[in-house]
């Protein structure tokens, strides 16, 4: 089989090394990939917002399967695209993938349908937002509506953090258009925990939970960034929460879609706070997460290619039940110093070879035969053990052993969730 794979980051690396696993795949191409990617897949300079593009690629190499893997091509319906040429696709069409392009039409979907989340106001007025942040109880989450790479969102502690990150999203634009319309929710308490689940509109199948840590620092300090470092299994999902979950969240999640006229068929990705009154969903996106799928593909046993085709088929139920490796994993980004804001790039990248099996690249280019920086989240250096502190310390041992000026990562990456477990 010839497989696409639409993206050219750390989500799409994992995803290429999980398939690579099936026999049945002679080729894998990825469009556009990066420098790291080269060294699994043949990298073409397609980007992913190029639908047309990957069409014509496509139908040219023949093309059996396509995996579009990043929010913005399922956003603008490069699953459309590609199905209408003939090409079979995993991921959610355009109508469904509106459920991570729009935040307001998420938590409208929550609230007709009952899915419990943080209380919410939606606005598209300057005026009419200031004046809910200037009585609103605080902390407040200011989201920029549509997509944003992560970046959207804004944990306000103070009135004047509310209204500088209302008047930044609105008045300058900081996010362009995904930020005409912002989603102002109530601030969640509790443990956060990712669920990465197959849908095929009927049937859901949840991986294995993980916790992602979104912010800069350690300690849970610094900016929002797409995510520093993630854990999986995490200590804070347990089997009653589970229970709870699908219960009370993913099928009727995967029901209120259908009955929208919009079903979903791909990965739903669940964004989850575990409060003292139940899980809550903080957010969904409508494809693999990054970093999550870094150690949350390296624990499913089961072949990734067989699960998607049964998910773009509708017979998900058959491949069912999903299997999973014993133990945990765990991952540390190696950021350019300076992320989520302004970074240099161009710094050479030095990486054993006996280490490069478990270094997922997320952004770097070739230069003459070596790795390069060319991305704030650099590596995504990953570990396995048969718990969670061996998969940590197999993780930050590699993380030492691995070069480049100016990197930076975080030191207490599934500190927490080790302490919850205990």
């Amino acid at each position: 089989m010839k497989i696409m794979v639409i993206g050219g980051g750390g989500r799409e690396h994992a995803i290429i090394r999980k398939l690579k696993e099936n026999p049945l795949i002679q080729t894998i191409y990825a469009l556009p990939g990066n420098g790291g990617i080269a060294r699994d897949a043949e990298c073409v300079a397609i980007s992913a917002t190029d639908i047309p593009a990957q069409v014509d690629f496509a139908v040219q190499k023949g093309i059996d399967f396509a995996v579009v893997a990043p929010d913005d091509p399922l956003v603008l319906g490069a699953v459309d695209a590609l199905e209408e040429a003939g090409i079979p696709c995993f991921g959610p069409d355009k109508k469904a993938a509106i459920i991570e392009g729009s935040k307001a039409f998420a938590k409208d979907l929550m609230k007709k349908y009952g899915i419990p989340t943080a209380a919410y106001g939606t606005f598209t007025d300057l005026a009419a937002a200031l004046a809910y942040v200037e009585k609103a109880p605080l902390p407040l989450v200011i989201k920029a509506d549509g997509l944003a790479l992560g970046k959207g969102v804004v944990i306000a502690r103070t009135r004047q953090e509310a209204v500088e990150a209302v008047r930044a999203a609105m008045e300058e634009k900081k996010f362009g258009k995904s930020g005409e319309k912002l989603v102002i929710e109530e601030f969640l308490t509790g443990p956060e925990v990712t669920v990465l689940a197959l849908t095929d509109g009927k049937t859901i199948a949840p991986l294995k939970a993980s916790t992602d840590h979104k912010t800069a620092w350690d300690g849970d300090q610094g900016p929002n960034t797409g995510g520093m470092g993630t854990i999986a299994p995490t200590p804070y999902y347990t089997k009653e929460v589970a229970a709870r979950c699908m219960e009370e969240i993913f099928l009727p999640t995967i029901r209120a879609m259908e009955k929208e006229g919009r079903p979903f068929k791909g990965c739903l990705y669940f964004g989850l706070m575990i409060t003292p009154e139940g899980p809550k969903v903080i957010e969904y996106n409508c494809r693999f997460g990054d970093p999550e799928t870094q150690v949350v593909l390296p624990l499913l046993k089961s072949d990734l290619l067989s699960l998607m085709l049964a998910v773009r088929a509708g017979r998900l139920e058959e491949a069912l039940p999903l299997e999973f490796y014993e133990g945990a994993a765990a991952c540390v980004i190696m950021a350019s110093h300076g992320y989520p804001g302004s970074y240099e790039k161009g710094f050479p990248i030095t990486i054993p070879a006996e280490l490069r099996e478990r270094v997922i690249v997320a952004g770097a280019a070739e230069k003459d035969g070596g790795l390069v920086t060319a991305g704030g989240r650099v590596l995504g250096v990953c570990g396995r053990g048969k718990d969670l502190q061996a998969a940590l310390d197999e993780a930050y041992a590699a993380v030492e052993q691995i070069h480049f000026e100016k990197a930076y990562y975080r030191k207490d990456i599934g500190k927490k969730a080790l302490e919850a477990a205990t």
